[in-house]
């Protein structure tokens, strides 16, 4: 088979902040190419602080599951632990600049455990540079582009304006604010790898799912938990993201998997049967659906397919029927003349996608001071 290669309220707001962007982000105005940086004070609180955001936990500030702390600092009972950045500290550059002061930045990330190296692009919400903020960690959306997916990464782009969007559906409640992480898909324009470690070429499965996260943890504040971590693809890049989710479960929990393929088939597999098929998504999804519908294995899958793409729909319509069960839960989100690229997915998230993806992710909490429980 040959891969296409196309062009490519419900939830509550979050505490709102206040009017200088320069203190929402923590650094003033810059021009592309300038340095910028990501990081942000920690919190100095006292043990009642701690203990009212543990009450809030549940469900915090109502997004997600929340998160929260116990007297000492520790996460509470039930409650994902943020984990605070472990370095080595990244060197970013700014990619541009959102109307709300946030920045996109850039960086190089080379694998420890894939030896590649490749771009990254990062952008961090507002929520994440408030000081309300400061002890949470935050939900990982990484987003992977369709087409050749090399040197750029088109969720990056102004136009698509991913970022921007997601800061109007937190506004709205209809999402978590993210921190979205935009690599490069493939290691070079000639060939797409199926985010797959493909015997003799770059091991871009190990970068996409283990050195990408491992750089995010290093940078920001996270959650330990799978809970914190999800994948968001299109074409080839949904493919990408529902594989890694699929293979690796106990480190992703959900994935928006728009007009995707299904099955492996980029032309370097070929002599490479036994591996091909332990990157399929069909295998890993029937294994998955044999185990225990608990908590801890349930995975989230959110399909989305425009109305005009009638052959991936079928596709997707079937995988579904077929492995909808036990722990694997699915959603379908249909684009009423919806297209095969991401303008029209974009619509799809703002339809539902990202109301049901951020339902079933963990949220942040801000910290609870003496002027907001009065």
């Amino acid at each position: 088979m040959t891969r296409r290669r196309r062009p490519t309220r419900t939830l509550a707001a979050f505490v709102a902040l206040g009017s200088s962007l320069a203190l929402v982000t923590g650094c003033a105005s810059s021009d592309e190419g300038d340095p910028v940086s990501f990081d942000t004070p920690r919190n100095t609180r006292q043990p009642q602080q701690q203990a009212a955001q543990q009450q809030h936990g549940k469900g915090g500030a109502g997004h997600g599951k929340g998160t929260g702390h116990d007297g000492k600092g520790k996460p509470g009972a039930g409650v994902p632990e943020t984990v605070f950045p472990t370095g080595p500290k990244a060197s970013f550059t700014v990619q541009r600049d959102l109307e709300d002061g946030t920045k996109i930045g850039v960086t190089e990330l080379q694998g420890e455990k894939s030896g590649f190296t490749g771009r990254v692009w990062v952008w961090a919400p507002k929520q994440y540079f408030d000081p309300a903020y400061a002890e949470t960690g935050f939900p990982v959306l990484i987003t992977l582009p369709g087409g050749k997916g090399y040197p750029t990464n088109y969720w990056t782009g102004k136009g698509i304006d991913l970022p921007g969007h997601i800061n109007e559906w937190v506004e709205e409640g209809k999402s978590l604010p993210f921190i979205v992480v935009m690599p490069v898909l493939n290691p070079d324009a000639n060939f797409y790898y199926d985010g797959s470690d493909i015997p003799g070429h770059p091991k871009i499965g190990s970068w996409l799912t283990e050195d990408v996260p491992d750089f995010v943890r290093a940078n920001f504040r996270t959650f330990a938990s799978r809970d914190g971590w999800a994948f968001m693809g299109s074409s080839s890049g949904g493919f990408v993201g529902l594989k890694s989710v699929l293979q690796k479960p106990d480190r992703f929990k959900a994935v928006i998997a728009s007009g995707p393929d299904l099955v492996p088939d980029s032309p370097l597999w070929k002599g490479h049967e036994r591996e091909r098929q332990a990157n399929n998504p069909e295998r890993m999804a029937a294994a998955l659906g044999r185990k225990p519908d608990t908590p801890g294995n349930q995975v989230y899958v959110a399909f989305q397919i425009g109305t005009k793409e009638v052959g991936v729909a079928k596709k997707v319509r079937a995988f579904m029927r077929v492995y909808t069960k036990g722990p694997l839960k699915t959603r379908l989100q249909v684009i009423q003349d919806g297209e095969h690229n991401a303008r029209s997915y974009m619509r799809g998230m703002d339809e539902g996608t990202m109301a049901w993806l951020s339902a079933h992710l963990q949220g942040p909490v801000p910290m609870e001071t003496p002027e907001s429980a009065s």
